[in-house]
């Protein structure tokens, strides 16, 4: 790592501000950190010289003496070098950026829930494909947590707590991983320093019990598959009294008729040969019932055509949108003696003579391209 100059390390230039160097520091120790490349020998490597230059680059007063003397300048700057690696707690630093909710076990411990569960709740919930178009009341059914009555959700059963063994009350421990310690929450007490003594017989020192929920919740139109919806105070209980909210994630079902886009709907109209080429007005069976389709002499075989206001109505802006009907022609497979007489006088009709192609200047194949 000696060849390698820190500015280079940080991808930061010479004159870099002391907010550049933090950010690239945070862009990189994000990229190569240990617990997101598992195994990565190189990623590791990556990771300690980029600390290693942000230890140096970081600070103001070795960052002059590295741009001055060098790195052999720094050999005898104050506090030793570089030994600060032990117990290294790369959330704590994230903190100074983000604030104490980002990550590190200093910041769990600060945004820690007063209860022993999330507030929020999140649901599936399977629709059929009409269901999503135009909205429909479906009955709930989900359990939610609230504290536990016997010990007032705290889990123990005389309400007392003891220092936690693992962690001697900190809530935290080091773990040491190749070169370097890292603080992590400690796996026993989930960061409380604390541990229930004897657990409340009724919860098992959970601290909460289940209720089963069940109430009417009417669909909005136009929803899509992937949608969350939140329900304001349909989540858990809280021990103040206050209620998480409910998500529902929305599931909607494949339909065998229509295919969605958006807001547009695409369906495959099959018709006979002869339709296409007399340009009939057929019957489809379109979202909202039963509408005329008007073919025009000639339709050729995957044309669309398109229908306003016949798709799904937006969420948000209650626009409706359109419906493609795209044509698909159907041969016959066989033909009688009758069928293949009437066909052959429809083909002298256009002048198609037999076993030859139909001439066709270039301009107009070349115009077809583009219809």
């Amino acid at each position: 790592m000696a060849s390698l100059d820190y500015y280079e390390i940080l991808e930061v230039s010479r004159d870099a501000s002391d907010d550049e160097i933090k950010k690239a520091f945070r862009k990189m120790a994000l990229k190569y950190h240990p617990d997101r490349n598992q195994g990565d020998k190189e990623a590791e490597k990556k990771f300690k010289e980029v600390n290693e230059a942000y230890q140096c680059l970081g600070d103001r007063e070795k960052r002059n003496i590295y741009d001055t003397y060098g790195k052999d300048g720094l050999n005898g700057a104050s506090g030793g070098g570089f030994g600060g690696f032990e117990d290294f707690d790369l959330g704590d630093i994230f903190s100074s950026f983000f604030g104490d909710g980002f990550g590190g076990a200093t910041g769990q411990r600060r945004q820690r829930n007063l209860d022993n569960y999330p507030l929020d709740v999140e649901i599936g919930l399977t629709v059929n494909f009409k269901d999503a178009v135009f909205g429909k009341e479906k009955e709930l059914k989900y359990k939610i947590k609230k504290p536990c009555k016997a010990c007032d959700g705290s889990g123990s059963k005389d309400g007392k707590k003891e220092t936690c063994p693992t962690c001697g009350g900190r809530g935290q421990i080091s773990q040491r991983r190749g070169f370097m310690s890292y603080i992590q929450t400690c796996p026993t007490c989930k960061g409380e320093g604390e541990i229930i003594k004897e657990k409340c017989i009724k919860c098992n020192g959970l601290g909460y019990e289940e209720e089963n929920i069940s109430f009417k919740f009417s669909i909005p139109k136009g929803v899509d598959n992937g949608l969350k919806i939140r329900i304001a105070e349909k989540g858990n209980l809280s021990k103040d009294g206050s209620y998480g909210d409910l998500y529902v994630n929305i599931r909607v079902k494949e339909d065998s008729k229509f295919v969605r886009n958006g807001d547009d709907v695409y369906m495959e109209v099959p018709i006979f040969v002869t339709q296409a080429i007399l340009g009939e007005t057929i019957k489809i069976e379109t979202l909202r019932g039963k509408k005329d389709l008007e073919l025009h002499v000639g339709t050729k075989d995957g044309e669309q055509f398109i229908l306003e206001n016949e798709g799904i109505e937006n969420i948000r802006t209650k626009k409706l949108g359109r419906l493609i009907a795209q044509v698909s022609i159907k041969m016959p497979k066989k033909i009688d003696e009758k069928q293949e007489k009437l066909l052959k006088e429809l083909q002298e009709s256009f002048n198609v003579k037999n076993n030859e192609i139909i001439e066709e200047s270039l301009f107009d194949k070349i115009k077809g391209w583009f219809k």
